[in-house]
């Protein structure tokens, strides 16, 4: 009898570890586990079946067909980026190497008001090709606006305001996560805040966030973070405000960033759930047209290429922009401003817009093609600001260009990283590895946030990095299911040295992978082992729940 009872009780207690232990396809051993949700790290040891996290217990608790050692490594959460522009780029780069080498397994794309049009398509594609990544997206406002009215300035007539918000019915039926706008871009600039509220109503009976490139992110930010919060207020929605930043100059008028995160944490006393994201450098990019005045844009692109063309208006051209750079921001020169990608002046790529009127001032008086190169300072050529405006224009009217712009101080950048509502997000498209002249933000923005702001400078906790990286994203854009490492979510998972991870891409060098990353998990699949991918693609659209 005595035997009978040990063998029952063998039976009652051991039996079911072990039949769980066999259902396992994966055990991460030895780690130290840093959760996602801002708690002191732990060591233990994460199962995972299928594409699931199946239990999380002490060292040595499961067994299962594969293990990962992860002694004197971090075990967390996926990394989740809601800032990106990725978009197209998923069918032409699906392995999103840039993403996977800094550990980010979900994105949010369609930021900035830019998206796909057809977002059903758009996920049945993905889930043809295959990616290596999770791909959520917003519906963006200036892609609506461009379908129904074009890209000029103009009221929408109130059949174009029912065809809108027809169009985001669709997109959020079809599983997209909120509406985007970025109002500083054609046509969305033009728009007023009543038009935006009528199109988030839409989005937000569905639940959707409104995320926001704000209209002015220099001199007129309060009103622009006033403008998010209204639009939040009155449409009952969350609110991400992109990109937080505050440029030098204006931070010497308002006091710094406390002066901005202050003014959304008002909205958040008088309760409004409002959330923010940024990358973390002390320079911006985007389009060169942002350089120039708005009434340029306002009759369409073609339209604005005939403007720059005309001798005629040029003298007013010349004098907005003398008040917009010169008046009111006090600049001597347009060296703050690189070109990083020209398709239709790929020779500039690299060289900020007061050497390339400097090289073009040169080639004036050699009449053939040259360089500064060799030169020393003293020996190139004086430009007026007229010079550099030319440069600038010429770009915008025979074609476009990117541009990374050195506006912000680390000062800025340290406050901001340090609020509580501020997650990481990287402001990138998918890299092409040696291809121009990007923004190291694509990158190196989690790494660098690791290596440089938690281990060197101590500014944040390494648990509280993770939270801005996993749990707070996940929050904000109410996806259930990831952003923590709990039995039941999504197996997304990466396992990094904390003392190697780093970021080594630099505004001069901006095509390096960062390093420290030694495993990178997608739905349970590894995507990323020992430095290399493994040609796995186990990524899925992220649906609006």
């Amino acid at each position: 009898m005595r035997n009978f009872i040990f063998t029952l009780l063998a039976i009652l207690l051991i039996g079911p570890v072990l039949s769980a232990a066999e259902k396992y396809d994966l055990v991460i051993r030895n780690g130290r586990i840093v959760d996602g949700s801002g708690n002191a790290w732990f060591y233990g040891d994460v199962a995972i079946s299928g594409d699931r996290i199946a239990a999380i217990g002490p060292q040595g608790s499961f067994e299962a067909a594969k293990e990962i050692d992860a002694k004197n490594q971090i075990v967390a959460p996926g990394f989740i980026d809601v800032h990106t522009h990725a978009d197209g780029d998923m069918h032409n780069l699906p392995k999103a190497e840039n993403f996977i080498r800094n550990g980010v397994t979900t994105i949010v794309t369609g930021n900035c008001g830019g998206s796909v049009l057809n977002v059903g398509e758009y996920f049945h594609k993905l889930e043809s090709h295959g990616t290596t990544l999770n791909v959520a997206t917003l519906i963006g406002h200036n892609t609506i606006l461009r379908e129904v009215k074009g890209d000029k300035a103009g009221d929408l007539t109130p059949e174009q305001m029912d065809r809108a918000r027809a169009l985001v019915i669709k997109a959020m039926d079809e599983g997209a996560v909120g509406l985007s706008t970025g109002l500083i871009y054609t046509p969305g600039k033009y728009s007023d805040t009543q038009e935006i509220i009528e199109l988030q109503k839409v989005a937000a009976g569905f639940g959707g966030i409104y995320v926001s490139h704000i209209r002015g992110e220099g001199g007129g930010i309060m009103g622009a973070i006033d403008e998010a919060v209204r639009i939040g207020f009155e449409t009952g929605s969350r609110v991400q405000i992109s990109h937080f930043k505050l440029p030098m100059d204006v931070a010497k008028k308002l006091g710094g960033a406390q002066a901005t995160l202050g003014r959304v944490m008002e909205a958040r006393e008088r309760g409004l759930e409002v959330w923010l994201d940024q990358y973390p450098y002390t320079a911006s990019q985007t389009t060169i047209t942002t350089m120039l005045p708005d009434w340029v844009f306002s009759g369409g692109r073609d339209n604005a290429r005939e403007i720059l063309k005309d001798e005629q208006r040029m003298k007013k051209l010349m004098e907005d922009m003398r008040k917009s750079h010169e008046v009111s921001r006090g600049r001597t020169d347009l060296s703050y401003a690189v070109i990083s990608s020209s398709s239709s002046h790929p020779q500039y790529v690299g060289k900020n817009i007061k050497q390339i009127a400097q090289i073009r001032k040169l080639k004036e008086k050699k009449g053939e093609d040259v360089e500064l190169l060799g030169l020393t300072e003293d020996q190139w050529p004086a430009v007026t600001m007229e010079d550099q405006y030319r440069v600038v224009i010429e770009i915008a009217a025979t074609g476009n260009a990117s541009c990374v712009y050195h506006t912000m101080s680390e000062d800025e950048v340290k406050d901001i990283m340090r609020h509580p509502l501020v997650s990481i997000a990287s402001d990138s498209g998918v890299r092409r590895f040696n291809s121009g002249q990007p923004h190291p933000r694509g990158y190196g923005t989690n790494a660098r946030v690791l290596g440089r702001y938690v281990r060197e400078l101590q500014l944040i906790t390494l648990e509280d990095a993770i939270r801005k990286m996993t749990s707070m994203p996940a929050t904000a854009f109410r996806f259930s299911d990831r952003g923590l490492l709990r039995p039941g979510y999504v197996a997304d998972i990466v396992v990094f040295d904390p003392d190697k991870i780093i970021d080594k891409a630099t505004f001069e060098q901006p095509h390096q992978y960062s390093v420290g990353f030694g495993y990178v998990l997608v739905n349970g699949e590894i995507v990323l082992e020992n430095d290399e991918l493994t040609g796995a693609m186990p990524g899925k659209p992220v649906r609006r729940e």
